[in-house]
């Protein structure tokens, strides 16, 4: 876990106070201190910009049973009711509204390159011991950019299991870890869209029944071949780059996932 002590103190004074100096401290230049992203208006559905698509990238987890949340910077009903989970996760005032307390919690969870406090860069790209981002289907950057979203996915995740840690064994591949690995031909873990965790504190099932809720089109855990040991999970239904459909795809038999026990 990384941590910035000052800029974590700061936040969680600020939603402490009451709604009107919450917003004058979010305001403030503090808020930038996390060298990431502030936003600088409240967001409501019929918004739309690249301040929603922010927003979308870091509630996704927060999709519901089912769903994902599409990363198209429309404030439309599913993400309105993302930010709802979301804030009731963390005790705000749930309401899908996007304003300062929800800015506010979203400082403290994210650090100074934009992924979540209990996830970095180096977790997500450590398929054979890391390869930078290139060497997938897609440019260094975009991949980069689906691990990101990925670690906001494992954050909601992991908040979902009781704040408890979860452990990644393998994120993005290249095609070379790819084929080492024995990976899938078009994996999702070529494009930055997939992560292998396990967890010392939940069973297996537990991670698995619980991604459910959190925005992952592909779920494949105990019963599933090759996956007794861990827990696969992925967002293929938002790749519009790889050569599967759009899909849900889960299994897990020994949890009771797939085969119509959804």
């Amino acid at each position: 876990m990384r941590v910035n002590t000052l800029k974590r103190a700061a936040i969680a004074f600020a939603l402490a106070l009451p709604g009107a100096a919450i917003a004058a401290v979010v305001a403030a230049p503090a808020a930038h201190a996390d060298g990431c992203y502030t936003w600088n208006r409240t967001l409501t559905q019929g918004r739309s910009g690249d301040d929603v698509r922010q927003l979308q990238i870091r509630v996704a987890g927060w999709a519901g049973n089912r769903d994902i949340v599409e990363n198209d910077g429309r404030y439309g009903p599913k993400t309105a009711a993302a930010v709802k989970r979301f804030q009731q996760a963390y005790g705000l005032r749930a309401d899908g509204i996007a304003g300062p307390q929800t800015y506010a919690k979203l400082y403290q969870l994210q650090d100074n390159d934009c992924t979540p406090a209990h996830f970095s860069y180096g977790e997500l790209d450590n398929g054979c011991g890391g390869s930078g981002w290139s060497g997938g289907p897609l440019s260094a950057a975009q991949t980069k950019q689906n691990a990101l979203r990925t670690m906001w996915k494992l954050e909601a995740l992991r908040k979902s299991l009781g704040d408890k840690p979860l452990n990644v064994s393998s994120g993005f591949r290249s095609r070379a870890c790819n084929n080492q690995v024995g990976g899938a031909s078009d994996s999702q873990h070529l494009y930055g869209n997939a992560a292998d965790v396990t967890s010392r504190t939940s069973s297996l099932c537990q991670v698995a029944r619980a991604a459910r809720n959190n925005g992952f089109s592909g779920i494949y855990g105990p019963g599933y071949p090759d996956h007794d040991d861990h827990v696969h999970v992925d967002s293929r239904r938002e790749n519009n780059s790889d050569s599967s459909s759009n899909t849900t795809s889960w299994s897990a038999p020994d949890c009771g996932i797939g085969a119509g026990n959804d």
